[in-house]
Order: structure tokens, then C-alpha cells, then sequence
């Protein structure tokens, strides 16, 4: 005996049907429109989510627009992703919207009544996520999305692009061991960050590889900033027994470093050597220029915006998700440590 076909979904009269509203309050309510009662609301969502929603032959076509989605917008992290996105929108004739989360990796509360109004092409979170019922709702209007430098473990169901983190963190370390270095600290970032955690985790697998124990003393827990850099290298080099060298787990955390070196008399490299991560242009302008892992940022962006491309066409990626290798690129802030 077979079995039933599954439900189709319900158009929009169907809706309004079992909800007891009209058409048009159920039309705002798919159109992310703003004028509809919460509950109401709430109830039509809830509807769409349990028997999901048939579009009509005529039904608008999304907007051509990628929504790219920051959770900050400061230094030259988000230049290389809007480059990556805008070379692969160019392409497809397609627009790129920029938006900020003011430092939120979660979106507030009616950012997704936007981005229904504006019926985006597709959606690109950068190291930020979205709630389970913002989620839904975006999938509900077949909006697709694909993450860069997922915040979380990417468990969920949209497709991702990172680096590979692990192995960036345990290069740096690698390199730094085989100039010498036994005391190495660690200034990550924070622990509910993929990123931050990964890159620690191959910093501890390198020392172990070593049969070195990992110091908790020269571990610091930070947020990717700058200001990072400068507070925990001034309460690391004030140690007892100071680091003779320092892997920065980003290159904004690194340039903290060199201010709070400069301030302290501290020569780089020949008292203390240190590596970030990232590779961003200023890198290789900063005194000394600085080695660093190297992160693809302009092509991690370029492959999601691709395969966000592809998702809006019908067409499944070929990975789910999908990690760019890390490289390590040599300057002149690592060197030997002193005798």
C-alpha cells in the first residue's frame, strides 16, 4: 500500500480562510509588511510554518539584491566581503544591500519584516546568525541563505563558507616553535565564536604535538579588537615570566599588540615575536610588516554569494558546507627569541 501523497501547501486564500482574516492581512503578513496585529501575526506565521505557503503563478519576483548582513562594519574585514559578494552579484546583475547588526551577532526585532519587504534575491549573514523563527520565515518567503564565517557550529540548515581556522592556528604555532618559542600566549576571541575556538584548539594541538603543556597564564579570552591586543599584551609582558612570543587570532588584535610593545620598550621581533591571523592589507604595512595566516576572505565571499546565486535558481550546492585552507604568509615579526 502506498503511501499518501504529502499536503500541498495553502495559498494565500486558504490562509486568510483558516486564520478567520481577510486576504490582504495575510498578503501583509507574506509581503513582511508592518500594519498587522502581533497575534494576528504570530498566528498567520504559525499557519505558514505547520502547512507552508503556495505561491501564486503571478507572484512577484524577488528583488535583484544580495542582503548582506554585518554584524559590525569597521576596518577592512567587511571591505574584502562586500568586494568578494559585489564581483560575483556583477556577474548575475544583481545589487548588493549592505546592513550592520551594531555589534549583534543575532538580529533584533523587525529586521526581518525588512528584508521581507525588500524580497532580497537571497541573504549573507558574516560572522553573525539568525534565530530559529528568523530563520523560518525567511525560508517560508524561499529566501535563501548562505553564511560566511559562521559565529556557531554550522549544524542548521543553510549552507556555509569558512576558513580553515584549526589549521591556520596550528601553523602560526607550528612556525613559532620552530623558531625557538616555548612560552607562547594566545590572545583569541571570544568563546561562543567558532572562529576564536578553532584557532585556540590548533594552537593546543601544535604544543601538544610538541609535548609542550599549554600555560593557562598565557591564554587570553578577547573580542577581535584592537583595544584587545593592547590590554592583554600589557598584563601578559608584565608577567613574571613573560611570553617571548604572542599568536594574535586576529590582525587588529595583533596591531594592539605592537601599540602596547611600542609603549612598553618592547622591540618586535627581537624581544617578542607575533603573528595574527587574517592577512588584511595593512598587514604588510605595519612596522615591522607582520607575519600572519593568511584568510581568503574576497574568495570565502565569493563562494557564497555563488552558491546563493545557485540555492535562488533551483540548483543545490555541491557541498553544504564548504572551508577555504588558510596560508601562512612570513614577514618580519618573527625571529628567534633572544638568548
Amino acid at each position: 500500500m502506498t503511501a499518501p501523497d504529502a499536503p500541498e501547501p495553502l495559498t494565500i486564500a486558504q490562509l486568510a480562510v483558516r486564520a478567520g482574516v481577510s486576504v490582504a492581512t495575510v498578503s501583509k503578513v507574506v509581503n513582511g509588511r508592518l500594519d498587522v496585529a502581533p497575534e494576528t501575526r504570530r498566528e498567520i506565521e504559525a499557519l505558514i510554518k505547520r502547512h507552508g505557503y503556495r505561491r501564486q503563478k503571478r507572484a512577484t519576483r524577488p528583488a535583484p539584491l544580495i542582503e548582506l548582513v554585518f554584524h559590525e562594519i569597521r576596518g577592512l574585514y567587511p571591505v574584502e566581503i562586500i568586494n568578494g559578494v559585489t564581483a560575483v552579484a556583477r556577474e548575475h546583475s544583481l545589487g548588493v544591500s549592505v546592513s550592520e547588526l551594531g555589534g549583534r551577532h543575532v538580529p533584533g526585532r523587525g529586521w526581518v519584516e525588512d528584508v521581507l519587504a525588500r524580497r532580497p534575491t537571497g541573504v549573507v549573514p558574516v560572522f553573525c546568525g539568525f534565530t530559529e523563527d528568523q530563520r523560518d520565515r525567511l525560508r517560508s518567503r524561499d529566501i535563501p541563505v548562505v553564511a560566511v564565517d559562521p559565529t556557531g557550529e554550522p549544524v542548521h540548515e543553510d549552507p556555509s563558507v569558512g576558513a580553515s581556522n584549526w589549521n591556520g592556528g596550528l601553523e602560526a604555532t607550528r612556525h613559532l616553535l620552530g623558531l625557538g618559542h616555548r612560552r607562547i600566549a594566545v590572545i583569541t576571541g571570544p568563546e561562543r565564536v567558532l572562529a576564536g575556538r578553532a584557532r585556540l584548539d590548533g594552537h593546543r594541538a601544535a604544543m601538544d604535538l610538541a609535548g609542550l603543556p599549554v600555560d593557562p597564564a598565557l591564554i587570553r579570552i578577547g573580542d577581535f579588537q584592537i583595544e584587545d591586543g593592547v590590554r592583554f599584551a600589557r598584563e601578559l609582558l608584565a608577567l613574571d615570566d613573560p611570553p617571548t612570543a604572542i599568536f594574535a587570532c586576529n590582525d587588529g588584535t595583533a596591531l594592539g599588540v605592537y601599540h602596547a610593545a611600542a609603549e612598553l620598550g618592547v622591540r618586535i621581533p627581537a624581544d617578542l615575536s607575533v603573528v595574527g591571523f587574517d592577512d588584511l592589507p595593512k598587514a604588510r604595512w605595519m612596522i615591522p610588516p607582520l607575519t600572519t595566516i593568511r584568510q581568503p576572505l574576497h574568495d570565502m565571499a565569493a563562494t557564497a554569494a555563488a552558491m546563493l546565486v545557485d540555492l535562488a535558481a533551483g540548483r543545490a550546492p555541491r557541498r553544504h558546507r564548504v572551508e577555504l585552507a588558510t596560508e601562512l604568509v612570513l614577514r618580519a615579526s618573527t625571529a628567534p627569541p633572544a638568548a
